[in-house]
């Protein structure tokens, strides 16, 4: 083996590194010597051997590779390199070129066909054009490179790969579990249940399963079974509850594993997947669930439709069946300002009676299309600005529709619950009366921050959405049986979702749905298995955290921490309201609304009593602030099921990310705020 080795003290940070794999010694080491004459790092070598070690230890941007070699071919050696490093790009080289080989070593992932001998500014040009490739194909295969140049370039790192975040998450994650216990949260444990209306603890989710006198301690210690047995001298067995300090140790670290998973999310510190599988982990760990209870807390319905959606939604685009339902609900969108000013409002008050959730599934791909059709057309690669324009605003101005009306969610349906459990009934009417004014107020206000911000940023100033929908469709032709079979299943769907959800739930009907799709020949296991799986990953894990912080007591302290912070003046009347939806509103972003919901209400709701306020107005108060889930993709299924389709399909990249969540989600999440309590709180619920 040959390698030839540069000063590494002279070497530039953006050099790119070549390895020569070729027997004729002569060709590979005049061609060595000219490329590194030219600012590059090579190493050669004359058999496929030798040159897996030097992929192994090395790792080279770029391989030129010849085909005809002894004992170890270019094709044999090619399959090695790209198990071994995928991203690699390997230029073929050869003196006995033909088509046909051409055709067998482009099923192996080649970058390019070169044949010997090869001007050397055309192979310098292909090299380079190699590299950039070798920056699409990282991202296809979800490779990070860390670069080691500088502290602060190893401490930020890259997304999914960010050491210096990846430690800092760590320390944060033992000081939360470790530190001393607050005296409020070992009050909430060990505090005995009364059955009375102002009971401290009336805000624990399972607060109506607890026994009079039973403590959050015990009935969590009995859930996730942690009593241990002792058998006494006489051989009497009992059970014996652990010491009340490791059952503080389990609801901080769980209040930990909420941290460190927002964290990581939102730094984009490791892989998306990887941290919902680290939360899993240390949920085992810590023993704070057993692993039936940890695998029922990461199934849960709304994890098992955030799935379902993202196959039906392959489904509806295999068939383009998702193009023409755009062509009705896109129709009025000739320009980015009617986008804003008229689809905008029109979604979120569909949001209010129907699944926001499948409305974000259906029209999401659609402004994926419109998007690739109008870059396409353009000649660019990308839009940045564009993207973000369109998923995002379509993802915050679903969630707003949440108010609306109670068939909006399943936290709404909480709100009514706990409302009921004080002997308070409000109607279907009532409540949209209450709520839905704040639906296309709100709309149009996102709708006018997203044209205000991007309005000089986007490159194309006029585009015509509906006419991009129109055209795509006509491109596509007449409906397909597929495509009716598809409609006819979509329907159904709805339908089911409508009239059914109480009490099959959002994912059985998606599951059937999705079974009658492969029945019917539309849809098979390989496009179910190519879906974003890190996103449903990621929901899993969000509502396995807020059943852990839910059932060890973590969420009930974490409320009452952050109402402790609360002036005098948001302690009652229209201030209770404000403050109920600031704490739920926050807490939405890192737990499910439901849960979040479960955990504020029976807080907030007994405050309203003992303050003269009316429970309702804060029970909708706490409900409503629930959709603001804008800040982390984790809050609500829209979010998660826009991050998972807002991809380039070619390189694989990210088009939005986490970052554009936080950025714009925390604006949207203030604005929606300012505008519940100016023209809700303040405004139309005085006259009511």
């Amino acid at each position: 083996m040959e390698v030839n080795n540069a000063d590494k003290n002279k070497e530039k940070e953006a050099v790119t590194k070549i390895l020569i794999i070729d027997d004729e010694d002569r060709f590979r080491i005049a061609l060595a010597s000219q490329l590194e004459n030219r600012g590059f790092k090579v190493f050669h070598t004359n058999n496929g051997e030798d040159s897996i070690k030097i992929v192994r230890h090395e790792n080279p941007e770029v391989v030129m590779l010849d085909q005809k070699m002894p004992n170890m071919d270019g094709i044999q050696t090619l399959k090695e390199i790209k198990k071994i490093r995928p991203e690699v790009q390997v230029i073929m080289h050869t003196g006995h070129g033909c088509l046909e080989s051409a055709m067998i070593t482009g099923k192996h992932d080649l970058f390019a066909y070169i044949e010997k001998p090869c001007e050397l500014k055309e192979l310098i040009k292909t090299i380079n054009a190699a590299k950039e490739e070798r920056i699409n194909a990282m991202a296809r295969h979800e490779i990070p490179e860390v670069k080691k140049s500088s502290f602060k370039e190893w401490f930020f790192g890259v997304q999914n790969a960010r050491p210096g975040i990846i430690l800092t998450g760590a320390i944060i994650f033992l000081l939360i579990t470790f530190m001393p216990t607050p005296q409020k949260l070992s009050f909430f444990l060990t505090t005995p249940k009364t059955g009375e209306g102002a009971d401290a603890i009336l805000g624990y989710a399972d607060y109506k399963k607890l026994e009079k006198g039973e403590t959050v301690a015990h009935y969590y210690a009995k859930k996730a079974k942690l009593y241990k047995k002792i058998t006494h001298p006489d051989g009497k067995v009992e059970k014996a509850l652990p010491n009340i300090e490791k059952i503080e140790l389990r609801a901080k670290a769980m209040i930990g594993i909420l941290v460190i998973s927002a964290f990581f999310w939102a730094t984009g510190a490791i892989p998306i997947g990887i941290t919902a599988m680290l939360a899993a982990a240390l949920i085992y760990f810590f023993g704070i669930l057993p692993p039936t209870l940890v695998a029922k807390s990461y199934a849960k319905d709304s994890v098992v439709f955030i799935f379902g959606v993202l196959a039906f939604a392959a489904a509806l685009s295999k068939t383009g069946l998702d193009r023409r339902i755009g062509i009705i609900l896109l129709g009025t969108s000739s320009t980015l300002i009617k986008f804003g000013l008229i689809f905008a409002p029109l979604l979120a008050v569909s949001a209010s009676f129907l699944s926001e959730h499948a409305l974000v599934a259906f029209i999401a791909p659609i402004l994926m299309i419109v998007y690739l059709s109008v870059i396409k057309t353009a000649g660019l690669k990308k839009d940045k600005n564009l993207i973000v324009f369109f998923m995002l605003m379509l993802t915050f101005v679903a969630n707003i529709g949440g108010p609306g009306s109670p068939a909006a969610g399943g936290r709404n349906a909480v709100m009514i619950g706990i409302l009921s459990d004080y002997n308070i009934s409000i109607s279907f009417g009532q409540w949209v009366k209450m709520g839905l004014p704040f639906v296309p107020v709100m709309a149009v206000i996102v709708a006018s921050y997203f044209l205000l911000r991007f309005r000089k940023k986007i490159n194309f100033k006029t585009i015509n959405i509906a006419r991009e929908v129109k055209k795509e469709t006509k491109r596509i032709g007449k409906m397909t049986k597929d495509e009716y079979k598809s409609a006819i299943v979509l329907v159904v769907l709805i339908v089911l979702w409508i009239t059914l959800s109480d009490k099959f739930g959002m994912g059985g009907p998606v599951i059937a749905a999705l079974v009658a799709l492969n029945i019917l020949g539309i849809l098979r296991w390989k496009d179910i298995s190519g879906i974003h799986w890190d996103v449903v990953a990621l929901y899993a894990a969000a509502s396995g955290i807020g059943y852990g912080l839910a059932i060890t007591g973590a969420a009930l302290w974490l409320a009452n921490f952050l109402i402790s912070f609360l002036p005098d003046f948001l302690m009652k009347g229209t201030g209770l309201c404000v403050s109920a939806s600031i704490i739920t509103g926050i807490l939405t972003n890192f737990m499910s609304d439901g849960a979040t919901v479960a955990a504020v209400g029976p807080i907030t709701i007994p405050m309203a009593a003992l303050s003269d306020t009316s429970p309702v107005m804060v029970g909708l108060a706490t409900a409503f602030s629930s959709s603001f889930a804008h800040i982390l993709i984790i809050g609500t299924p829209n979010n998660a099921i826009v991050y998972s389709l807002a991809r380039d399909p070619e390189t694989g990249e990210q088009l939005v990310t986490m970052k554009d969540f936080f950025i714009h989600g925390s604006m949207v999440f203030l604005l929606s705020m300012i505008v519940l309590c100016v023209w809700v709180f303040y405004g139309y619920w005085q006259w009511l």
